[in-house]
């Protein structure tokens, strides 16, 4: 049901569900580092920021 009812979203649905999938990936980060005493690399904190990139692109790019 998780990834079903998303879809019965308005036509934006697409940048919000982008946006939430953003926060998750850098909320993941601040979660294993102050819960689970966990370091993020630098190739989670890189691939996170293009993750960010991707949803600045996707939301602010004139249409």
């Amino acid at each position: 049901m998780y990834g079903v009812i998303p879809t019965f979203q308005s036509a934006n649905f697409g940048r919000v569900s982008a946006a939430y999938g953003g926060i998750f990936i850098i909320s993941s980060l601040i979660w294993g580092f102050f819960v689970d005493k966990k370091r993020p690399d630098r190739y989670e904190v890189t691939g996170a920021l293009i993750a960010l990139v991707g949803v600045f692109v996707m939301f602010y790019t004139p249409r």
